[in-house]
């Protein structure tokens, strides 16, 4: 287990894959995240399978009072290069709000330099969804770049911002 200063990041079991399901069927919860079609309780177990096996994905589940409140992890890790995408959500709609976000974003920050010797970690987040940006430039990521009309979603396209966090400036962040 990881732990945050408000959330914990532990391993994702088998029986917290039908909280997945009810969140990535909610638009709500997916409006800026996640698949854009309805999901199973069949396929979501055939990506649990699929993930544990891959090597360029470390996945955990949010907890939140001892409770699951969502899910986290890295994806298109890079061991060469010390690199590696990350992302969160939080499922449960009414911790939204409450600082979870920022902590979970500095817990993953902190085990992806601390215990996976990354040396840039970096996420993309849809240009409007200011929330998320704003807990992201908390935690010490900087805008690399914008990409124009870069996800059809919702009957529209979308930017997408690229934000990363380089290894020396979170260790400058921390020596503070």
């Amino acid at each position: 287990m990881i732990k945050g200063n408000l959330v914990e990041l532990r391993a994702i079991e088998r029986e917290n894959l039908p909280a997945y399901v009810e969140w990535l069927n909610d638009p709500e919860v997916m409006m800026y995240f996640g698949p854009m079609e309805p999901m199973s309780l069949a396929e979501e177990q055939q990506w649990y399978d699929a993930q544990l096996k891959q090597s360029n994905t470390r996945n955990f589940g949010i907890f939140y009072n001892d409770e699951h409140v969502g899910g986290a992890g890295y994806s298109q890790i890079n061991w060469r290069d010390r690199s590696a995408e990350v992302g969160l959500f939080i499922g449960r709609k009414d911790l939204w709000n409450r600082g979870l976000g920022t902590d979970i974003m500095s817990t993953l920050v902190r085990f992806g330099f601390e215990q996976m010797n990354l040396h840039r970690i970096f996420l993309r987040v849809f240009e409007e969804n200011a929330r998320a940006i704003a807990c992201y430039e908390r935690v010490g990521f900087t805008l690399e770049g914008r990409w124009r009309d870069a996800e059809f979603r919702h009957g529209r396209y979308h930017n997408m911002v690229w934000m990363s966090i380089l290894e020396d400036e979170y260790r400058a962040g921390i020596a503070q």
